[in-house]
């Protein structure tokens, strides 16, 4: 059974999601991580066993590696990805897919044109709530989705932006809370929702914090064809990072997922729920955050899985491209003044 060679770039916060769940996973050796500060790809690369480089570029000539995950910031997501995949490489990437649809679209040419697999990552499609729901939407056990809400309210200060050169800017990381964090719970309802968004209307505000160019609130609806549609009220300029909560309203029951928990309460009177168990959590490392348990593993051994197997991950670029749509969406919506249609 053939060995993965494997190369991550970036290796700031989310780095080690993905080195830590590669120990996990059979076959698939890291042997190169990369990033433009020496210091750090050095010190990650001794504690992971391999080599360090400095230049993404020289990195993918020297390695001739199967598969690279990219974890860098998000203008750079799409450029990275294309040169990767024409470099005969399967990749995986941290959401966002890229900042601007049409980049995302040219991600997905370059990875079929090369025949590699272009992955990206929506780790909360893998916690046990979701699966749930998801589950019980494909099985007619609720019916349609008639409405929903999503909810969140967490904190992010101006600290967290200094600390950062690209975090905070349109032209770098594309937006505020909603690229950044509400994009996966916009991506769970359009996962769940099995139907093309019609249209979004929406509007974004810089409401508490000072040293940032982009939105830190967000509110609006996303419309989709069959009928369904999702308010959402999004902020991280609150006290703390509170649970993200969403609730959907079907034919057949009501849904609430409360971080990686799900309660689904039928009309028929009967109750289900899932949620992780206590060892249901990787330790990614002294004063790193658990991520929601198994979630970036999970996603992370579907990929090799799927590369194994030779078929598609269950999170495409396509999807990428799909949930990015959404996201572009409403930063046009609140610029225009309009509803925009996909």
């Amino acid at each position: 059974m053939k060995t993965f060679r494997v190369g991550i770039v970036g290796c700031g916060a989310i780095f080690p999601m993905h080195a830590q769940s590669l120990k996990n996973i059979r076959r698939a050796r890291l042997e190169a991580v990369c990033d433009i500060k020496p210091g750090l790809a050095k010190a990650r690369a001794k504690a992971y066993s391999c080599r360090p480089y400095s230049d993404y570029s020289e990195m993918l000539k020297k390695e001739s590696l199967d598969v690279v995950h990219i974890c860098t910031p998000h203008y750079l997501h799409a450029p990275m990805a294309i040169e990767a995949v024409r470099m005969g490489a399967n990749v995986i990437v941290e959401k966002p897919i890229a900042i601007h649809p049409k980049d995302a679209g040219r991600a997905i040419e370059a990875a079929k044109k090369n025949n590699v697999s272009l992955g990206v990552i929506f780790q909360n499609r893998f916690n046990p709530g979701s699966r749930l729901v998801k589950k019980s939407l494909e099985a007619g056990t609720l019916g349609k989705i008639k409405a929903g809400r999503i909810i969140m309210s967490y904190h992010k200060s101006d600290e967290y932006y200094k600390k950062s050169g690209w975090k905070g800017t349109w032209d770098k990381e594309g937006g505020g809370v909603v690229i950044d964090q509400a994009i996966h719970f916009i991506d769970l309802v359009r996962w769940f929702a099995r139907d093309s968004v019609e249209y979004v209307e929406a509007n974004v505000s810089n409401r508490m914090h000072k040293s940032i160019e982009v939105e830190d609130c967000a509110e609006g609806i996303i419309k989709f064809k069959g009928g369904a549609y999702i308010c959402f009220y999004l902020i991280n300029f609150y006290s703390y990072d509170d649970d993200a909560a969403i609730e959907l309203d079907c034919e057949k029951g009501r849904v609430n997922i409360v971080k990686d928990a799900a309660r689904i309460g039928l009309y028929n009177g009967r109750v289900v729920s899932a949620k992780p168990g206590k060892d249901e959590y990787i330790d990614y490392g002294n004063g790193v955050k658990d991520y929601w348990g198994y979630c970036h593993y999970n996603q992370i051994k579907d990929f090799y899985d799927s590369l194994r197997r030779s078929k598609k991950p269950s999170v495409t670029g396509l999807d990428g491209l799909k949930t990015q749509e959404v996201i572009w969406a409403i930063y046009e919506s609140s610029r225009r003044k309009k509803k925009i249609y996909l």
